[in-house]
């Protein structure tokens, strides 16, 4: 059987690019009570929305209520559970008030990553709460799965693709002291993210190292994906509700290929490539291979992506007989040949090379920023949908 593959969706392009790149299920969170506070994220009263469009799909959904809770937050708790009580498939998360309730409401728990759960013994005891499915500690190596999945019958799921955090299973406090943004409240900042400079003597300070040195790579289990499906773990999990609709669109898109189809060397590549496009810190095998070493922290700031989208316009008519988009040219002129995307709320993402530009029914090579041309569509877009020029990036 087939790992489920689990994508992230931190608003409704990131949702709708995830499900139809492939997901089998996507994890959303709301305004609050959540790890990724900076996300977009949906309203409470979006969970039916939110739930029907997946469900129409085939693709399961669950919430992320993954935060501590504080005393004063168990009514907020229970008043989204019992919202969400008949819709969503499973609650992600850890504190045991949001498991209490759960239970009481029969909606099944997923544990999350924040549990630090790394042992057949952890797991089994939260089963006697009704856990359905744990996340495991992503400082688990192959070896330590293979061993927690002889001694347990709970589902397994792992993460597969995404930031990894210096700090144990995401515990830090780093953002808390800086900023006073919590990091255990879906708050952090980042500042592991930065180059540090280090005091010698009173007048002297040195850059330290070449590397980001409390900056790791992004976790990537491409490589060795096939050993992962082998050990029959039960979901596969992309971190990334603060990244873009088309990280999710490509990350997606690249994990289904991977666990769908046969995998040479050169197809590898290929997917790696691919991966590359969209935003990344570089790569590492996390814990899964070996402890990570000093190659498993990045040597640049921010994204080491091969290419960078930058706005172009918006969507000002849709002629869906024949597929034509009228589009306004706000911020970039465009030409033919290149390379766009589509992003709005009810489109998702759609990618296209630009074949056809016309303007005043005239066919022509380019047009111009301020212009308003009409452009050949591959796929349905909508009005005020918003158009990026995609470039390559040179490093």
């Amino acid at each position: 059987m087939k790992p489920e593959l689990l994508a992230p969706a931190g608003d409704w392009p990131s949702l709708r690019a995830a499900v139809k790149a492939g997901a089998d299920a996507v994890y959303f969170g709301l305004k609050e009570l959540n790890m990724r506070a900076a996300a977009k994220n949906f309203e409470l009263k979006e969970i039916r929305k939110v739930t029907d469009f997946c469900h129409k799909n085939n693709v399961k959904a669950y919430l992320t209520l993954n935060t501590i809770i504080y005393e004063d937050e168990i009514n907020t708790v229970k008043k989204i559970l019992k919202a969400s009580k008949g819709k969503i498939d499973a609650v992600i998360c850890w504190d045991f008030s949001v498991i209490k309730e759960a239970n009481k409401l029969n909606i099944p728990v997923h544990i999350s990553t924040q549990a630090s759960l790394s042992n057949s013994e952890a797991v089994n005891f939260l089963k006697r709460f009704s856990i359905e499915r744990v996340n495991l500690a992503r400082e688990c190596s192959i070896e330590q799965i293979k061993e927690i999945k002889k001694h347990t019958d709970a589902q397994i799921e792992i993460f597969i693709h995404g930031a990894m955090c210096i700090s144990v299973s995401g515990r830090c406090f780093l953002s808390q002291e800086l900023f006073k943004k919590s990091a255990n409240r879906g708050e952090c900042l980042q500042p592991c993210r930065r180059s540090y400079i280090t005091d010698i003597e009173e007048k002297h300070k040195l850059l330290v190292g070449s590397h980001y040195i409390l900056s790791p790579k992004d976790l990537c289990a491409l490589p060795f994906i096939k050993k992962l499906i082998r050990l029959k773990i039960d979901a596969f999990k992309i971190e990334g509700r603060n990244r873009s609709p088309e990280y999710v669109k490509t990350v997606t898109e690249v994990y289904r290929e991977a666990i769908d189809k046969e995998l040479t060397k050169e197809k590898i590549q290929k997917l790696m490539d691919k991966l590359k496009t969209v935003y990344n810190r570089g790569f590492s095998s996390g814990f899964y291979l070996n402890q990570p070493s000093t190659e498993a922290f990045t040597d640049a700031y921010g994204s080491k992506a091969t290419t960078t989208k930058e706005y172009a316009g918006k969507v000002i008519n849709f002629y869906r007989n024949n597929n034509v988009a009228e589009i306004k040219l706000e911020s970039k002129a465009l030409k033919l040949g290149d390379n766009i995307i589509f992003i709005g709320n009810m489109t998702g993402v759609v990618e296209q090379k630009l074949d056809s530009i016309r303007i005043k029914d005239r066919p022509v090579k380019s047009a111009k920023k301020g212009t308003k041309p009409t452009i050949k569509t591959d796929q349905l877009v909508r009005i005020n949908d918003k158009i990026f020029l995609i470039r390559k990036n040179t490093f």
